[in-house]
């Protein structure tokens, strides 16, 4: 059986934990691997190791720092097939689903390849007489990551190499249910010129988790996953006097107005509600209709009934499956608790099969209407192909609604009405607004901006507050005079500048 390996101080090494847990194809069950639970010498290590590069890699010239994620970006590139193909048979996603998931993570490596412009300082000269006051930017030292199952690539990349780029070091604790993607994203690391210790992966759980937040030569932590977990990462590593950022979970609306274009909303919440199984952070679980449009869910049954789906090199699949047994056994619960509790399932996805793959964690398009703020399916992320559609009278109340969920990732609005756009973006309480974009998550000279329960933190993923996460600013006031030294100058008793 393959073993996972750990990656410590530039070296693929195997753990000599007896823990392991079984990494399994969520279309047919059939085990992939074992991944181990490191020890916590393996942990220290691995912090170990970053913290001595730290001492080299701070001082390495930022353009230098620069040109290896030029690099690797142009690897990344060159292997994105590669890479979507791996990525397809760890997770499950269609090809190219997972080639998207890839391409998004290497936008980002292009955008640390930026990070000159962005480690820039600021100066006024002579604030006082002879003396100027300028900044710089500097890295923190250790930081860690802690990613999630759904997107192996992509929110890995959102972290160590634009931290790496800013001159920290980085230890990565990617998702146990899928770590065979990150192996070839560090393979392709060192192939880009990476120095040892610079990036070190450690495999795990909560036991590991803890280990790196409470660590004391880890100096920030960040994270992608579930509520439960983000609280718990980010109050443990926050009370250990570390930085923190938390993406954590959602439930992301979509507010249809009567004039929006009919043939791209309808298309566009298929898209957004069933891709990737439903499995994204920033998909659209909950449909407002606003007035007459309500009108347009029998359509929105057609046209989500044609989706399917099916394992990742089906080229006719709309998207794979559930990750995992328990996954789907959450998912097919919450929909029992949508027709138990009054919602009308117009597709009813429990029951479908994929030809060939009678023990895949399939769940087909599965689209509830009539739902009301008190179900189940309303109030928990669902993280499944399961649309909730409500109705609404007017706009306002439309936005009253979404600004009383307690959470706030993303949302959007289709209309004609730019009116109607403006009054939406300046009015809800989300972090990420698209206006006739079903999944607004930025390109990543923009920050990732969840708000309120979907985020726990000051600043953002990527984009130019992940900089300033990843540094720390230094401030120099100086005084240097070009005349002959003074003679009788009276001590300064004030705390003015002179």
């Amino acid at each position: 059986m393959k073993r996972v390996p750990l990656f410590i101080n530039g070296e693929f090494v195997q753990s000599s934990s007896q823990q392991v847990m079984p990494v399994i194809n969520p279309a047919n069950q059939q085990v992939l691997a074992e991944v181990p639970m490191a020890t916590a010498t393996e942990v220290d290590l691995a912090v170990a190791s970053a913290k001595a590069a730290f001492e080299t890699w701070r001082l390495v010239p930022v353009a230098e720092r620069a040109r290896v994620m030029m690099r690797y970006q142009a690897l990344l590139k060159e292997h994105h097939d590669e890479l979507g193909e791996i990525l397809a048979n760890d997770t499950g996603k269609t090809f190219e689903d997972a080639k998207g998931d890839v391409w998004r993570g290497i936008e980002v490596v292009e955008q640390a390849a930026n990070v000159p412009s962005n480690m820039m300082g600021e100066t006024v000269a002579n604030v006082a007489g002879g003396i100027d006051t300028y900044s710089y930017i500097q890295p923190l030292g250790v930081v860690a990551g802690i990613t999630p199952f759904n997107f192996p690539a992509m929110i890995p990349l959102w972290m160590y190499p634009l931290a790496i780029a800013c001159g920290n070091t980085f230890v990565l604790k990617p998702s146990e249910q899928v770590p065979l993607t990150p192996i070839r994203l560090i393979e392709l690391f060192i192939e880009a010129g990476a120095p040892k210790g610079v990036l070190n992966m450690v495999h795990g759980g909560a036991e590991q988790v803890d280990q790196l937040l409470t660590h004391p030569d880890v100096e920030a932590v960040s994270f992608v996953g579930s509520t439960r977990v983000g609280e718990h990462i980010y109050k443990t590593a926050t009370a250990a006097g570390k930085r923190a950022q938390c993406m954590m979970g959602a439930k992301n609306h979509m507010v249809i107005m009567p004039d929006a274009d009919r043939n791209s909303t309808l298309n566009a919440l298929v898209g957004a509600s069933v891709g990737a199984a439903g499995q994204r952070c920033m998909a659209i679980s909950v449909a407002v209709f606003v007035g007459d449009s309500y009108e347009w869910v029998e359509e929105l049954k057609e046209r989500m009934s044609k989706a399917r789906p099916g394992v990742w090199n089906d080229a006719g699949a709309s998207y794979g499956p559930i990750i995992s047994k328990a996954a789907h056994q959450r998912v097919l619960g919450l929909i029992e608790k949508g027709v138990e509790q009054g919602a009308r399932c117009l597709l009813d996805g429990r029951n479908v099969q994929v030809e060939g793959y009678p023990d895949g964690n399939w769940v087909g398009p599965t689209l509830f209407a009539d739902v009301t703020t008190d179900m189940a399916i309303y109030q928990e992320e669902i993280f499944g192909p399961v649309l909730c559609c409500m109705r609404v009278d007017t706009l306002d109340e439309a936005i009253g609604l979404i600004n009383r969920c307690q959470v706030g990732n993303g949302t959007s609005i289709f209309t004609a009405s730019g009116g109607a756009a403006r009054h939406y973006q300046s009015e809800i309480k989300v972090g990420q607004v698209g206006i006739n974009i079903p999944i607004p998550v930025p390109l990543p000279f923009f920050s990732f901006t969840g708000w309120r329960g979907s985020f726990r933190g000051d600043l953002h993923a990527y984009g130019k507050q992940a900089v300033r996460f990843y540094t720390e600013t230094k401030t120099i006031t100086s005084k240097w005079t070009h005349t002959e030294p003074s003679v009788g100058a009276q001590p300064n008793m004030s705390i003015n500048l002179r």
